[in-house]
């Protein structure tokens, strides 16, 4: 079911980071999921879970104004990231909450969530305000299995946003996106799907 729930890898590069724990019995995993679960739908708590220097995540709505309380479909995040940020994006990336799924089976569940970059909230009809394109998805997933609880980062599609009407974004863009590509967005994913699951 997992694999239905992440985009296909058409082009650009892609990331898959693992994390896990077993749990003592099925009983103590079915409570520790709860934990996870809510851990992966506080997005305002990501920088904390991550335990490493890495970006800050907020929930904002359409109306720029961030929000308290846990993510929803079509909520925006707004990435700070180390660094200078974006001229589209007022000094920000922004992705969209593009779905939010959950299932449940006899001895296996799961949450996905699934984001997209964005354009700023505020600037409806404006350029995709993130260094990575449009097209390009991040998935979050924290599953039960038995007495494993697992945690999972899926990128697909990832190519830099360099062809917007800025050519400072566009440079920084393929800056930060070919870091990302070569790895140094590892330690902040792989803090964060740690963190979802450490006990």
């Amino acid at each position: 079911m997992e694999n239905a729930l992440i985009p296909t890898q058409k082009t650009g590069s892609k990331l898959d980071l693992f994390s896990s724990t077993v749990c003592d019995s099925i009983e103590e995993a079915l409570l520790f999921f709860q934990v996870a679960k809510n851990r992966l739908i506080d997005v305002n708590q990501w920088d904390e879970i991550c335990n490493t220097p890495s970006s800050v995540f907020r929930l904002i709505n359409a109306k720029g104004q961030e929000i308290v309380g846990l993510v929803q479909e079509d909520d925006y995040i707004r990435i700070n990231i180390p660094g200078p940020g974006t001229k589209i994006g007022e000094g920000y990336d922004w992705v969209k909450v593009e779905s939010i799924t959950e299932k449940e089976f006899s001895d296996e569940e799961i949450l996905s969530i699934t984001v997209r970059p964005s354009h700023h909230p505020l600037r409806a009809f404006s350029e995709t305000a993130h260094f990575f394109w449009s097209e390009a998805t991040s998935t979050f997933q924290v599953k039960r299995k038995g007495n494993t609880v697992y945690a999972e980062v899926h990128g697909r599609n990832e190519a830099p946003n360099n062809k917007t009407s800025f050519f400072v974004d566009n440079l920084r863009n393929t800056l930060v996106g070919w870091g990302a590509k070569m790895g140094f967005s590892y330690p902040q994913w792989k803090g964060l799907t740690e963190g979802l699951v450490k006990r």
